[in-house]
Order: C-alpha cells, then structure tokens, then sequence
C-alpha cells in the first residue's frame, strides 16, 4: 500500500513507519521540511504546511493516510501552549482534508490520532467506543475538534476512524520513563488519591491496532486503542515498582503536582477506564494485554 503519514517523524510516527515498511509498504512522510531529510528505500518526505507546499502534486495515488501531527501535549498548559496544542491538531486534519478533496481517486482510509481525554475524566465510569464524555476539560475540548474536523473525510467518501490513545508504554519516550525515574532513585510511590485510572497500552500494541484500522474495512469511527486491562494509579505504581526491584512508599500529594505542572497535572490525578470494547469484537489479539506482561518486557 502507499500510505501518508503526518507526524512520521514523532515517538509514534517513527515505530509506525518502521512496522509498515517491514511489511512492504511504501511510507509517504509529510513534513515542514524535506530539504533536510533523506528518502530511503520505501520512505519518501513530502513537503507540506508551508505557505508554498502542496503535498497533493508529489503524491501517488494512496491507499491509506495517518494523521499523528500535533504539538505535544507535554508542556504547561499556558494560553499560549493551549492555543498551540489546538490550532496544530486542527490545521494538520484541515490541510489533509484539503488535499484529499483534491483527489481524483481517494485514500480508502483516514486514521486520525486523538486520545481517551475525549471522555473527559472519571474514578467510577467505565468508557467504550460507544460512551459520551463525563466532563469537560481543556484535552476533552481538543479531542473533541480534533475529531470534528478530521470527520469531513467522511464527506469525500473516506472511511475514517479516530485511535483514541491511552497512555503509551514504552521504555525511551513518552510517559513511562519520567514516571520510572523516582522509582529507580527510591523515591516511588502513589500520586495523588491513588484511585485514579491510567488506561495504558504498549507501543507495540499501539503499532498494530494503527495497522488492524487500515486494513479492517469494518473499523470505523472511534477506537480506543488501549488495553483491556486499565489499572489503578496504585496497583499500576505498585507493578511498576516490582518491575523495577523497588519499593512503592513515598506519596505525592495532588497539590504539589498540581503546584509543578499546572493544569497539565489533570493528565496525572484524573484519568478514564478505557475499554477497547470495538478493538476487541473486531478480533484484535493484544500481545501484551496485561501490565505485569508488558512492564516486564519492556523493563527486561
């Protein structure tokens, strides 16, 4: 398959582009800046969101396009962060929309990233595919536009499907090494109440699900890619802990979190139960379904 992939350079893009032209297929990465990058065998940079790119004349005719482009989420949520969190989310999926409308003949699908903060955050509900939001909070409000805006694909005739990610595991980017670190010095213990969910999921996991949506025609709309054993703060702490041969003691209290990171800090002390309800009827066989199993490969 040709497949484009915005943000194919990122934590996820990179793993993605990886698996996919190990199978064969042939990766379109869209980029501010291709002068700088080097076309490999099956890789090709594709220029775009420059006031001159126009990706539409440099690419084939596709099978598939992804969309993981956005400004990370992992900084103070200042205005001025938050203002950039939205508009990059929502200028990728509209210049996407922009190209395709273009298209004599149209991608088959259009996966586009978004995240289980679309439900908002709760310690009692438990969130499917088919669950409306519990609250709204600044990453609800992006989710939720995102996956608006990417949802005009399905005017051209795209199929389309929104991977609402969990907390991705993995053992050098993302979540998982700044929360392994106090555990490493000693220092580990339960954030906050402890009883707040952390729908998580291994990169690997997260790879395959991403490929399972392009090539299952019957996937469409919302899918949790997380896996079907969401944990506690302080069960998920305390396995951390045994996968590391250290102690799970010291507390943080909520309000220094609160205190370090802002508003951002919602990411840490609230969460969601995430249930991969549409991955599993689908038929998707998760290879590490339960955290013991992935903290252990990933900490091996």
């Amino acid at each position: 398959m040709n497949i484009a992939v915005a943000g194919g350079t990122g934590f996820i893009g990179s793993a993605l582009t990886g698996y996919l032209t190990g199978l064969g297929h042939h990766v379109y990465i869209l980029t501010r800046n291709s002068t700088s990058k080097q076309n490999k065998d099956l890789i090709t940079f594709v220029e775009w969101l420059q006031p001159e790119s126009r990706p539409e004349n440099h690419l084939p005719v596709l099978d598939a396009v992804v969309n993981l482009a956005g400004t990370s989420i992992n900084k103070r949520w200042t205005s001025e962060n938050k203002k950039s969190i939205l508009q990059s989310r929502l200028d990728a999926a509209r210049e996407i929309n922009r190209f395709i409308g273009l298209m004599d003949h149209k991608p088959g699908v259009l996966v586009n990233a978004s995240a289980v903060g679309w439900y908002g955050t709760s310690r009692t509900a438990e969130f499917t595919e088919e669950s409306s939001p519990a609250d709204r909070d600044f990453l609800q409000y992006v989710c939720e536009h995102w996956e608006k805006e990417a949802s005009r694909a399905r005017e051209e005739g795209v199929r389309t499907v929104y991977a609402r990610f969990g907390l991705i595991l993995d053992e050098s980017e993302g979540a998982l090494p700044l929360m392994m670190l106090p555990y490493k010095c000693f220092a580990g213990g339960p954030i906050g109440s402890g009883n707040q969910w952390y729908s998580w999921v291994h990169l690997q996991d997260v790879i395959q699900l991403l490929h399972f949506a392009l090539v299952h025609e019957n996937v469409e709309g919302p899918l949790n890619v997380t896996a079907p054993n969401p944990e506690q703060m302080k069960n998920f702490g305390k396995k951390l802990a045994a996968a590391l041969g250290r102690p799970h003691w010291a507390p943080v209290p909520a309000f220094f979190i609160r205190n370090l990171i802002g508003e951002m800090s919602l990411l840490i002390l609230k969460g969601q139960k995430a249930i991969p309800q549409k991955a599993l009827a689908h038929g998707y066989t998760f290879t590490y379904p339960t955290l013991d199993k992935a903290l252990d490969n990933i900490t091996s």
